[in-house]
């Protein structure tokens, strides 16, 4: 089967919904987490991920980046592995259309190569100009001065979404825009979200890493004048891609659990660690639920664009209506649980450590696998903070629960860490995170034979009943924040979402 035309797609969705349902007469065990975790096997995490790891190689781009060859032929195989399922789950794809953007940022200062990350959605240009610097975050029009039309904003990050920082500059005139980093990290790049904002258009936009960034304002600040050669080359073209939806014929409609991991890679690479492995892990979960009848009904969504902002589960969960929403009664999102250098993380559902609280029922949802974690895989694990960083977000938007488990991406494993899971301190959980080394290699099976067990207990567990549960509330969520708005490290994840210290 092929993604070809959004006719074919809606045919081929079409056959599928018609196949008949004979779950009555088939007898099926109810399910039971021990038995759905016994079948899991790493051999079969392992040849689907080489699975993935092929699809993105047999690209001349090497990846699997929403809307290109290879994540295509990801979508597809999902498809086509829950539909060979037979009659136990409805299967159809999602289209949806989204502006893609990639390109590459060179900045030089007296020679010198910033060695600088390009923003998504940065519109291209080439220019030599002279640097001025921006008084605060940028995060004002009173923060630019009149001084900086015709040249390049050095602005620093932080308090404001990098989008607002690129369209104040332009306003004020400005040509381009060069925002570094207010953390010590080895590189720096992010996202300026979907363009069309009221401030105005974005300029070309670079960043810099924290040290390069404040040696440059020092020299403006003791009165230097420099110049910042800059060659930005973007491209921006709007592509479809496709979600891909299964649901369990059996078990109550009015009372699902929703399983979220993103199919796409960055252009960077392959994308099987972020996110094959939550991709997989699902896909494997899915395969062997069919042998059980469930009292709930199980969707498995495997959404698209991730990468450029939670594109396609923000889609999916606004297209949803009302009383579709109020039907899910918990979502849990996988996304990275097989990082080289790993931890156990469990997002913090109750925000006993973080105070970014889940709608209720995340608590529950954090104690479900906190309990499975200490009492049946009998490991340690740490709490993980709910930062708008991957797909839960779209559904904790609108007060759905959430939960999920997550092994770390660039952060820095701590000495403390090191005692509980084993590995290196000092290192990043995932040294090759949005790399052309996350491939097949950088799996730690280990973390993924464990984190996808822990997916089959949960489904184990609420495909049978949500009694662990609170009733459902039906609206939409604030979040809790501790000290102002929740940091976005990722940043180069996101598009035209969230705000960022």
């Amino acid at each position: 089967m092929k993604i070809s035309t959004l006719a074919s797609l809606l045919t081929l969705s079409a056959v599928a919904s018609a196949i008949p349902t004979s779950l009555e007469s088939r007898q099926l065990p109810l399910v039971e987490s021990r038995l759905l975790r016994r079948v899991l096997l790493r051999s079969n995490l392992l040849a689907k991920s080489k699975t993935l790891e092929g699809f993105a190689y047999a690209t001349p781009e090497r990846n699997r980046v929403f809307g290109g060859t290879g994540h295509n032929a990801t979508v597809n195989y999902l498809y086509d592995q829950v539909a060979a399922l037979g009659d136990y789950y409805d299967v159809e794809f999602q289209p949806f259309v989204e502006l893609y953007t990639a390109g590459n940022a060179t900045v030089n200062v007296a020679g010198e190569d910033q060695e600088a990350g390009l923003f998504t959605y940065s519109p291209g240009g080439e220019f030599s100009l002279p640097l001025v610097a921006v008084a605060n975050q940028g995060c004002e029009a009173a923060d630019y001065p009149s001084s900086v039309a015709g040249k390049i904003a050095l602005i620093s990050r932080g308090t404001c979404e990098f989008g607002l920082k690129s369209a104040l500059a332009g306003a004020a005139g400005a040509t381009g825009a060069i925002i570094y980093n207010n953390v010590d990290e080895d590189s720096f790049a992010g996202t300026l979200g979907a363009p069309g904002r009221p401030e105005g258009e974005y300029v070309p936009t670079a960043g810099i890493t924290l040290a390069r960034g404040t040696a440059l304002l020092d020299q403006l600040n003791g009165g230097a004048n420099l110049t910042a050669d800059v060659n930005i080359i973007s491209i921006r073209e709007n592509r479809t891609t496709y979600n891909v939806i299964a649901q369990t014929k059996g078990g109550d409609p009015n009372n699902v659990l929703v399983l979220t991991a993103h199919t796409d890679s960055v252009d960077e690479g392959p994308g099987i660690n972020d996110n094959g492995s939550g991709t997989i892990g699902l896909l494997e979960v899915a395969i062997q639920l069919a042998k059980y009848r469930v009292n709930n009904a199980i969707r498995f969504v495997w959404v698209s664009a991730e990468e450029f902002g939670l594109l396609g589960s923000t889609f999916y969960v606004e297209s949803l209506s009302d009383a579709e929403k109020a039907k899910i009664r918990l979502n849990l999102n996988f996304d990275m649980i097989a990082s080289p250098n790993y931890k156990y993380g469990i997002y913090d559902g109750d925000g006993s450590s973080f105070g970014v609280a889940g709608a209720p029922g995340s608590a529950e949802a954090e104690k479900l696998f906190q309990d499975y974690f200490t009492n049946d895989a009998g490991l340690k694990y740490v709490a993980d903070e709910f930062d708008g960083r991957s797909d839960y977000a779209a559904f904790q938007d609108v007060g759905i629960p959430a939960g999920g488990l997550f092994t770390g991406a660039e952060g820095i494993k701590t000495e403390e860490e090191v005692a509980l899971f084993g590995g290196r301190a000092g290192v990043a959980y995932d040294k090759n995170y949005h790399g052309p080394g996350d491939n097949v290699s950088n799996l730690n099976f280990d973390a993924f034979i464990q984190n996808a067990k822990a997916i089959a207990h949960a489904v184990g567990v609420y495909g049978r009943s949500f009694e662990s549960l609170p009733p459902r509330t039906v609206g939409k969520m604030v979040r809790r924040k501790v000290g102002g708005m929740v940091e976005k490290a990722r940043m180069t994840r996101f598009a035209n979402l969230f705000v960022e210290e």
